[in-house]
């Protein structure tokens, strides 16, 4: 590597000259010194990329001064290469286990001494990228953090604000306000799903209309075209409007009083299927609606609905989550809990008698012979008879219990409050409601099946983890099953 700066530290004046001189003539820079006791201070005028070190000086040893390199956070990465005329073995051997990069003999090849440096060098040049690489990386990752950070704070934001106000409480006091600024006596929201049809849900005091009042189009010309033209609608005179045409003459036909004098529909998106409009009256006892009305109203509503989709957005991912959360800690086939879900509660409920100073109990519970029927009935009736026994311990255990499937044919219920003495008593109830249970079969003839139980309390001799509290019942299962099977073991 050109351009390199070598310190060169021996007590050999002569041999300095001479490798300065090559070294200079391959490119590199050159720094040097005859004293031992130099070499940590001219390093600190100048922090070289590579140190030809001497092992032996006058007023000091060359070793030391390896260590106190080494020690050095600055200089921990600079490859320091050992220089001696020395033939001892205890030499290289120690100075490499200090933290040298290289031991060579004096006197030494010129070649040999400058392949080795610039192997050194190249060492170097690639440990700095890698830690480039790795500082880099850290800086992303510690950005990518901090992003997570803002994301998850505005989450909690929005997620408190989404607790007080749902979309469809954000519609209702959205209408209400917008009535109250421009003196309105009637005001609703309406939404409306492609190919369905529109319905209020939201109104400002008006009477007769609820929620989810369902709307027909026919009679609301300034909503169909509102919703149509994406723009919004005004029509000061309901009596007097173009619009209004078709809906006056079915007026006339059924000899219908309206009170309506001037209406304004402001349509606004919602998603692609759904569009929704901000449908604004006034009576005939009150002034005309404006186009001033209209521009005061729908930079009022355009502002307002990115918090409504922001939080009807907010109400989906939190419904997604709490689903993806539910679908992560659930057997799919079982509906109970799976195994991962279960250490988790698992750990939990120690935590609690540890703190309580209570008792908990577990039961293993495996299928006796149940390849035979995957065998015999097949792998689907294989699967309803495992969600059959899920909905059988389900239904017999208690509220404060919890059934997982822990793998294959083995389930665990986890008791709460429950000794050991307690447990053996359910787990044996359990064992007679299985063997006498006639599980649905495909073919029409029952299955017949019998259970081994292992059961595990805590406290208990050996057990201070979930892991102890698992393997306590599994090995009380594994001597129900070498007993014979269709038994219980503590």
């Amino acid at each position: 590597m050109p351009n390199a700066h070598i310190l060169i530290a021996d007590d050999d004046r002569a041999l300095v000259g001479t490798l300065a001189w090559v070294l200079k003539d391959q490119g590199y820079e050159v720094t040097s010194t005859h004293e031992g006791n130099r070499v940590i201070p001219v390093m600190a005028e100048r922090t070289p990329d590579l140190v030809l070190l001497d092992i032996q000086f006058e007023d000091s040893d060359g070793t030391d001064v390896l260590e106190r390199i080494k020690a050095d956070d600055r200089w921990r990465d600079i490859p320091v290469v050992m220089m001696s005329a020395l033939t001892l073995e205890e030499s290289a051997v120690r100075t490499l286990g200090l933290g040298a990069a290289d031991y060579v003999r004096k006197p030494f090849r010129v070649r040999e001494l400058l392949a080795r440096i610039q192997a050194q060098l190249r060492m170097r040049a690639i440990l700095r990228s890698a830690y480039e690489t790795l500082r880099e990386a850290r800086e992303a990752l510690n950005r990518v953090q901090e992003q997570a950070d803002q994301r998850r704070h505005l989450m909690d934001i929005l997620h408190d604000v989404t607790d007080e106000l749902s979309s469809g409480e954000i519609y209702h006091l959205l209408a209400r306000r917008v009535a109250r600024a421009l003196g309105l006596s009637q005001c609703s929201v309406v939404l409306a799903r492609q190919g369905g049809t529109p319905r209020v849900v939201a109104t400002a005091y008006e009477t007769g209309i609820s929620r989810d009042f369902v709307l027909s189009l026919d009679k609301y010309p300034e909503l169909q075209t509102a919703l149509d033209t994406g723009r919004p609608v005004l029509v000061e005179n309901v009596m007097v409007n173009p619009l209004y045409r078709h809906v006056r003459e079915t007026w006339a036909r059924d000899g219908t009083r309206i009170a309506t004098r001037s209406v304004i529909a402001i349509p606004f998106a919602m998603e692609p299927e759904e569009a929704g409009v901000f449908f604004l009256r006034r009576n005939l006892t009150e002034p005309p609606l404006t186009q001033g009305d209209v521009e005061f109203a729908d930079t009022v509503i355009r502002a307002a609905v990115s918090a409504t989709q922001r939080a009807t957005l907010i109400e989906s991912t939190i419904a997604d989550n709490r689903r993806l959360e539910m679908l992560a800690q659930t057997d799919p086939l079982t509906r109970t809990l799976n195994r991962r879900a279960l250490s988790e509660r698992l750990g939990a409920e120690m935590e609690r008698v540890r703190r309580y100073n209570t008792t908990m109990s577990l039961l293993l519970i495996d299928l006796d012979h149940f390849k035979q029927i995957n065998d015999t009935h097949g792998h689907l009736a294989g699967d309803d008879v495992l969600t059959e026994v899920a909905a059988l311990l389900q239904r017999v255990v208690r509220a404060v219990d919890v059934v997982a499937r822990y793998g294959g044919e083995e389930f665990v219920v986890m008791l709460p409050e429950t000794g050991a003495p307690g447990a053996e008593a359910f787990a044996e109830r359990l064992r007679e409601l299985f063997e006498g249970h006639p599980f649905a079969a495909s073919r029409g003839q029952p299955i017949r099946l019998t259970t081994s139980i292992g059961v595990s309390s805590f406290p208990g001799f050996g057990v201070e983890s979930v892991e102890d509290l698992l393997a306590n019942a599994d090995q009380a299962l594994y001597r129900a099953k070498t007993e014979g099977r269709n038994r219980v073991r503590v």
